[in-house]
């Protein structure tokens, strides 16, 4: 058995039979060919995974590198290989003068984790720069491509998720930047800045983010553990009734987005603790592993958070975090 503390950023004790590194769709291809009827999971960063317990199948880590730029009259295109860090991917294009992803500074991950999650942050998703994704489809061993409007982008929420869940290892994805850049500041602290520049923005993220969120290489986490969750406008209403200060951001016509960590904050959970799991007392959206928790813990104190917000509030959470048990994912 191999431990895989060291490959979420969760770090619970957990172990794999086996180990290996995915280089090209091609190597995936023969690989699987040789797991036929065993069982296994697919890991980028592991940033958005949590191993509850050992898996006793194969962990295939997706490390498909390499970066390719285009330059077009109007825009940029990238095609970028799934396993590149996805933060690095950030820097990369603001030191040559490529704007538009400075908003998603920080967020963890691969870039093949990307469109999975439709990764956001400040007011951008990556959906709006994503023209296609490229992928091995698990079920007939084929390479194929989807475009963007194919990848049914949501709140969190992609194809990836729903359809094609575990049906798939993503090889590349191919991104494409407008030239005439214009800054999107109108998201919480951003506000603050005065006709900044994308370097600006992407300083300013950065510093809210490490002021904000614990660092996964100092403590255990994932970092939001639940989905900010969309809810009927007349449900928001009757809770604005209730509790004034309810912050929302508008949706559709028909719902909005309210903030899990106020919901959860609003229930005090901020700072309880269950075995080694701990709500983070400074952001209860995020919990945390202090280095003896258990995946029995964090199920136990998620479940508490989801079953209060659900009695008090009328809303159901969902937990945005992959949680990966012997037997498969696990929603709490």
């Amino acid at each position: 058995m191999y431990p895989l503390q060291t490959l979420h950023t969760f770090g619970l004790h957990a172990c794999a039979q086996e180990i290996e590194y995915i280089h090209s769709l091609a190597q995936a291809k023969k690989m699987l060919n040789n797991l036929a009827g065993r069982s296994y999971y697919i890991l980028g960063e592991g940033s958005n995974t949590v191993f509850l317990e050992d898996f006793t199948g194969s962990v295939l880590k997706v490390a498909i590198k390499g970066i390719a730029l285009q330059e077009h009259p109007e825009h940029y295109e990238l095609h970028v290989g799934a396993g590149e860090n996805w933060h690095e991917l950030v820097e990369w294009c603001l030191d040559r003068d490529i704007n538009g992803f400075e908003n998603l500074a920080l967020i963890p991950g691969t870039v093949g984790a990307a469109p999975i999650q439709n990764i956001g942050a400040y007011g951008v998703e990556i959906e709006q720069f994503i023209q296609s994704v490229e992928y091995l489809c698990l079920l007939t061993g084929e390479l194929k491509s989807l475009s963007r409007e194919e990848c049914q982008f949501g709140y969190r929420d992609s194809i990836f998720k729903q359809q094609l869940a575990g049906k798939f290892i993503i090889g590349m994805v191919k991104f494409r930047l407008a030239k005439r850049w214009q800054a999107n500041a109108e998201y919480a602290e951003l506000k603050a800045l005065d006709n900044p520049s994308a370097k600006q923005i992407f300083a300013k993220v950065v510093e809210v983010r490490q002021a904000k969120l614990p660092d996964p290489k100092k403590v255990g986490n994932a970092g939001s553990f639940f989905k900010n969750p969309i809810i009927p406008i007349v449900l928001y209403q009757n809770l604005l009734q209730r509790f004034t200060s309810l912050p929302s951001y508008p949706v559709d016509k028909q719902h909005v987005k309210v903030p899990a960590a106020w919901l959860i904050d609003k229930l005090g959970f901020k700072g309880k603790y269950i075995g080694g799991i701990h709500c983070h007392a400074s952001q209860p959206l995020v919990l945390t592993n202090n280095g003896s928790g258990t995946g029995e813990d964090l199920l136990s104190l998620a479940k508490q958070i989801k079953q209060a917000v659900k009695h008090e509030f009328s809303i159901e959470l969902e937990n945005e975090v992959q949680l990966v048990s012997n037997s498969g994912l696990v929603n709490v």
